[in-house]
This record gives structure tokens, C-alpha cells and sequence, in this order.
């Protein structure tokens, strides 16, 4: 494979594993060509054409040194300087990949926060409520990612001739999936019942033993799950605070998260909705687990670094 095909690849699966329609998707992508095909000349050179084809910005190739047949790979959770001078120590790197956001990813990190609107909606919550209160957050993240130096580690890479990309959304897709397929099956009544489904899966045993394994944040291991939200897995980053009352009203008891700033976690006591964080890392392995065993099927060995737990379901 090369790493054109291990980005399409990716892509195609988080398309697979997003909980919208592939319909729905695809008239994303033609509305996104007709707003391209009105632009004048200049702001089509800043416009960012891989978008036409790939509705995450925020998973993107930021750097090809050689794309040659690729036979191993370096694959973090986080990549930074460090983890491109260590695939210059390591023998036979032909390609790192990380899961969180790098240079023109992380800085169109916001435009992928839209999908919550529609994985809100599945939920009960009305698309006006969701797209009005997401439009507030997604203006702050923006504003928040603008002034980062976000090319640091790109500019590290093309210096020492590492290629390099990012699989953000494309891979919390897969771990969203996962996680609602194996909640899904169970159909757990109580809390403690849910947690017993976390302590199923591989990645979350790993964590566990790492200190950081799921956790019941709001609420107690009796109370009752209610109706059960996978809202806080993909789509960029955590959504607006003001979202848990109107997730109450639509008759949501429980949240399952990768993480929790206590903002929202007060918005959630208040609104009496129990939330368990299943874990950051350990749910971002799973997506990228997902997305890796389909490289390891074709051959290439992957080497995990950067807080990535690596499982293979291959074996």
C-alpha cells in the first residue's frame, strides 16, 4: 500500500463507521463543491480542495517524503517533534501516523464539529437547538486553535524527510461505532452494568491498568441508564456545556465521553445526566486499532508509540 491508499483507506472507513447516512454525507460534499465553485480565484488558493473529496478536515496527508510501498509504520496517539526524531532513530519507518490533529488539520479542526448536530438529532435533541447552541462552541474552538503554532511538527517532518499524516475523525468514528454496537448488544439497565461492558474490551483492561480506565463521572453505579447517548465520541472535540438541558428534554439519561471538562460536567449534574468517561487514549486506540488492522491485514507492521494501546483484533 501506498500512502495515498492508506488514506483513502481510512477515509472509506470512517464513511462506513459515521453514524449518518452515506447519503447524507455525499450531499454534504456537493454542497461544499458548490460554495467552492463560487469562489473567485484568490480565496480558491486558500480554499482546502482535499475537503471536496474527504468531509473530515481534520484528518489529512501533511507531509509526503517518499510515497513509496509502506512497510512500517509509527502510529501515536500524539505525534510531536520527538516522535518524528524517534522514526528517524527507528529502523525502517516509512510512515507515521497520528491520531490527534496536526497543522491544517488542527486548524480546521472546527469544520468537523457539525457532525454532532446530526448525531444530536438521531438522539431526540431538534437540529435547530443543536445547530444553534454547536454554532457558539464551534466559533470558540476556532477561535481557540487560530493562534497555536500548528505547523511545528509538520515543518519538523519535512526537515528530516518523515511523511506524515492524521486520522482524527475518521478513526473516533470507528471507536463511537465500536462502543454503541457493544452497548447495544447488552442493553445494560444500570450503570455498573455499563461499566461491566467497558470491562470487555481489550483497550479499556489496558487503561485500567494504566490508572486512566472508564470512570462514572456523573451519577452512581444504581442509577438507571435511561436512554443511552453516544454524543461525546466523535466530531472534533467536546460540544457546547448548554447542550446537556436539552439532551435531558429529549429524554437522555447517559452520556458516554472520552472526556469531561468540569463546565460540562456541572451542566450535566444539573441536568441529572449520568455521564461515564470511557477514557481518552483508550477509546482513541480503539478507533485507530480499527483503522491499523486493515494495514496489518496488507502486511505492514505497526509500531505503536505516543499513548497508543495497541490491539489487534486480527489475532
Amino acid at each position: 500500500m501506498t500512502i495515498q491508499d492508506i488514506y483513502n483507506l481510512a477515509v472509506q472507513k470512517g464513511i462506513e463507521a459515521d453514524f449518518r447516512t452515506k447519503d447524507h454525507i455525499q450531499k454534504l460534499l456537493a454542497r461544499k463543491k458548490q460554495k467552492f465553485e463560487k469562489l473567485n480565484d484568490k480565496e480558491k488558493r486558500g480554499f482546502d480542495q482535499e475537503s471536496l473529496t474527504n468531509p473530515y478536515s481534520d484528518s489529512r496527508v501533511l507531509h509526503v517524503a517518499q510515497d513509496k510501498e509502506i512497510k512500517k509504520v509509527l502510529v501515536g496517539i500524539d505525534i510531536d517533534v520527538a516522535e518524528i526524531l524517534l522514526a528517524k532513530e527507528l529502523e525502517g519507518i516509512d510512515l507515521v501516523i497520528s491520531h490527534h490533529p496536526i497543522g491544517r488539520a488542527l486548524a480546521d479542526l472546527h469544520e468537523v464539529m457539525e457532525l454532532q448536530v446530526d448525531v444530536l438529532n438521531q438522539y431526540g435533541v431538534p437540529v435547530n437547538i443543536a445547530e444553534g447552541l454547536l454554532k457558539e462552541r464551534i466559533s470558540e474552538v476556532a477561535r481557540g486553535i487560530n493562534p497555536r503554532n500548528n505547523w511545528r511538527t509538520v515543518d519538523a517532518a519535512k526537515l528530516l524527510g518523515v511523511s506524515l499524516m492524521c486520522l482524527h475523525t475518521v478513526a473516533d468514528n470507528n471507536a463511537a461505532a465500536f462502543v454503541r454496537k457493544a452497548v447495544e448488544a447488552k442493553n445494560p439497565e444500570r450503570l455498573q452494568d455499563l461499566m461491566e461492558i467497558f470491562e470487555g474490551i481489550a483497550e479499556y483492561e489496558k487503561a485500567v491498568a494504566q490508572g486512566s480506565g472508564p470512570r462514572i463521572l456523573v451519577g452512581s453505579p444504581e442509577n438507571r441508564c435511561g436512554k443511552i447517548a453516544i454524543t461525546e465520541m466523535t466530531g472534533g472535540t467536546e460540544g457546547s456545556p448548554k447542550l446537556y438541558e436539552r439532551m435531558a428534554q429529549s429524554g437522555i439519561g447517559t452520556v458516554i465521553a472520552m472526556h469531561l471538562s468540569d463546565e460540562h460536567k456541572k451542566e450535566a449534574e444539573t441536568s441529572h445526566i449520568n455521564v461515564i468517561n470511557a477514557g481518552h487514549m483508550s477509546s482513541d486506540s480503539i478507533g485507530m486499532n480499527l483503522i491499523v488492522d486493515e494495514l496489518e491485514k496488507q502486511g505492514i507492521e505497526i509500531v505503536p508509540c505516543g499513548g497508543f494501546l495497541r490491539v489487534s483484533r486480527l489475532r
